[in-house]
């Protein structure tokens, strides 16, 4: 029986009795993909090799702008919640942050309001007020931004 150069043939019991080459030698790397056959996949082309996963994120979901939920401006109104330009950009700045650390529903305060947002699609499910957060629990979030 010949030898066989190349490592990926060779199953994971061995060839029986012939010995198996060296998977790499010491200090350097042998081409062998990772276990699963994985390869190392490469930056997209425009995006720097250097920028960060997040930062790649932020860019990309950071230009949409905030949608609100039918529920969230019935809630908006009956409940008197100023949404001024201050209030929506540090709740657009807070939604960025959750996405870059790859949350999917969080909940994010910005003074005394808190607003539930499903980060994937960047909507506003419903918003609270001081007034309204008495005795209030938030289920279904994985996360809580302070912005």
């Amino acid at each position: 029986m010949s030898s066989i150069s190349n490592p990926a043939l060779i199953p994971p019991g061995g060839l029986g009795n012939q010995p198996t080459p060296p998977t790499a030698p010491a200090g350097g790397t042998s081409g062998v993909r990772p276990a699963g056959g994985a390869a190392r996949k490469t930056p997209p082309s425009g995006s720097a090799p250097d920028q960060s996963f997040a930062e790649t994120l932020k860019q990309a979901g950071g230009s949409e702008p905030l949608r609100f939920s039918r529920h969230a401006l019935a809630r908006v109104q009956r409940r008197g919640i100023d949404l001024d330009a201050a209030t929506l950009g540090r709740l657009s700045e807070g939604v960025g942050r959750a996405a870059s650390k790859g949350s999917r529903d969080s909940l994010v305060l910005v003074d005394s309001t808190a607003f539930v947002v499903s980060v994937g699609n960047r909507t506003v499910i419903t918003a609270v007020g001081s007034e309204h957060m008495k005795d209030n629990v938030f289920t279904n979030i994985d996360s809580a931004v302070i912005a």
